[in-house]
């Protein structure tokens, strides 16, 4: 599997998949998930609520998946990283199954190309440097027939070194 990494906007980005780092309730929030579903238009929240009404909550290290709506996607993968508490291992197990059960649900969907942003790292306060760890390796060991590239789409300048460094280890 392919590694990127690029600076911008997950919203614009040319991929089967792009992952939403969603909050729980799955209806849009701030950061990330309130771009996703602005850019993305009212299917997206549409679909999330018929989720919602079938299963409830998405819980934290989950993934749900919907229609990208009016994004260059196809699908929207819908992942709860956690809120940093400080219990390392706790959350760090919580972040990998995000990225995990986002690339299992990107295989069953068939896709080949899929972008996640930096989960947990905005205001669920995640440290960056461990975060970005957490991503690279979880995608790494991560054996897939289907996935040919991972795209990681850093928000900014300091994500962007992060995961270029850790990349480059």
């Amino acid at each position: 599997m392919k590694i990127e990494i690029i600076k911008g906007d997950i919203t614009r980005i040319q991929a089967d998949v792009i992952v939403n780092a969603a909050n729980s309730s799955l209806l849009g929030g701030g950061g990330v998930d309130g771009a996703i579903h602005r850019a993305g238009g009212s299917k997206i929240l549409e679909e999330c609520k018929e989720i919602r009404n079938r299963q409830g909550k998405c819980k934290t290290g989950e993934a749900v998946v919907t229609k990208a709506g009016n994004l260059p996607a196809k699908y929207v993968i819908h992942t709860v990283g956690p809120v940093w508490n400080g219990n390392e291992e706790e959350c760090s197990a919580l972040l990998a199954n995000c990225y995990r059960n986002s690339m299992k649900l990107a295989e069953s969907l068939g896709v080949k190309v899929i972008a996640f942003p930096n989960i947990s790292t905005g205001v669920y306060r995640f440290p960056k440097e461990l975060a970005g760890t957490i991503a690279v390796e979880s995608v790494r060991d991560f054996k897939s027939d289907i996935l040919e590239k991972v795209i990681f789409v850093c928000f900014d300048d300091e994500n962007e070194d992060i995961y270029r460094r850790i990349i480059e280890k």
